[in-house]
């Protein structure tokens, strides 16, 4: 189990998926960020829909047992065409935030939009170039993680940002790459809400065997 500094917060970010599941845990100390663990969760061959259900929820709450997050931070579901897609994506945020607060954790939920508009400064960048900025940002290696794990990671950080906690970057700080991205970075620090959604399906009970959901 992580040991956490009595100065520093922990952020679990999620982007939820029901094939892929991106996962982010950022360790905020003053004016810096530390990535302790990035990754995704595979879930296409997990079996049926309940299956992978369950398969969220116990990982979650891994994640959380060792890394002691004091937040969740999730992105909401984008509006699609596929009415199916869009409740089983729905299903597996809920299930992801019912991990959460099962253990304690305090959950917010932010758009696609707000998401991209707090890291990059443009609500309608790409995957890559949201990516890209973390990479400059974090000192992380270009490429190297799925895009997945970086969405989930650039949701932590807009949290960071939306609880009115500015970051510096690994090298030299926030401010010396403020000077060096001048057109590339545009944040604002807000007050920031405390949003569940409301699914036609929530997580009532979990178990070693099976998964029990029932409609509100």
């Amino acid at each position: 189990m992580a040991q956490i500094k009595k100065s520093s917060s922990r952020i679990l970010g999620i982007d939820p998926g029901t094939n892929i599941l991106g996962f982010a845990v950022i360790e905020v100390e003053r004016d810096k960020i530390d990535v302790l663990e990035i990754g995704v969760l595979h879930l296409k061959d997990k079996g049926e829909h309940t299956d992978k259900l369950k398969e969220i929820f116990l990982e979650i709450q891994e994640i959380i047992e060792r890394y002691l997050p004091q937040e969740l931070a999730i992105e909401a579901p984008f509006f699609g065409k596929n009415v199916q897609s869009m409740l089983k994506l729905g299903r597996a945020q809920g299930v992801a935030m019912a991990a959460g607060m099962t253990m304690g954790l305090t959950i917010t939920e932010y758009s696609p939009k707000k998401v991209k508009q707090s890291v990059t400064g443009n609500g309608n960048a790409a995957k890559e170039q949201v990516a890209d900025m973390l990479c400059r940002m974090l000192n992380i290696e270009p490429g190297k993680f799925a895009l997945d794990a970086t969405d989930a990671l650039s949701v932590a950080v807009c949290h960071h940002y939306q609880a009115g906690r500015p970051v510096s970057s690994k090298k030299g700080g926030w401010g010396k790459f403020l000077k060096e991205n001048p057109d590339r970075v545009k944040w604002a620090v807000g007050s920031w809400q405390l949003a569940v959604g409301s699914w036609q399906l929530a997580v009532k009970c979990f178990s070693s065997k099976n998964i029990l959901l029932y409609k509100n």
